[in-house]
């Protein structure tokens, strides 16, 4: 088999969307042993900034995260970098579109860079970013 950098190219996208729920919320909270009050309808911090409690911004990440897993580029590799900006709250049961494009391929190292933007259903740019990942070769 060839190298896994074969099929990419620059200006190669990809997208995944996902609704995050109150389940998520919770399990991400349990697994993290994040239980800021920002996440939890009980509390009444969240009340100064936001319409309603957020989701932790890990789990948004993870929607990258599945992106670059399942589709670019979709083979095995490791995360590198990340550098995003959180531009709005991403609420629960608001329904989150990741977009990924691939804006540099280092074929010496097997790095590719990733342009990364995340909207909401409402079209409104909640995340946005660069990530870079090793992509692991089959030698």
């Amino acid at each position: 088999m060839g190298n896994l950098l074969d099929g990419l190219f620059i200006g190669q996208m990809a997208q995944l969307d996902r609704t995050f729920t109150d389940e998520d919320v919770f399990e991400c909270q349990r697994l993290t042993n994040d239980f800021s009050p920002v996440y939890q309808y009980e509390e009444n911090v969240w009340r100064l900034n936001f319409k309603q409690p957020i989701v932790p911004g890990i789990l948004a990440e993870g929607l990258i995260n599945q992106v670059v897993s399942e589709k670019l580029p979709g083979c095995p590799c490791v995360l590198l970098q990340k550098e995003m900006i959180f531009y709005h709250p991403v609420y629960t049961n608001d329904r989150i579109t990741a977009v990924l494009e691939v804006i540099d391929i280092n074929e010496e190292r097997n790095w590719v860079t990733q342009k990364v933007t995340c909207f909401n259903q409402d079209h409104n740019e909640v995340i946005k970013g660069q990530i870079v990942v090793l992509v692991l070769t089959n030698k």
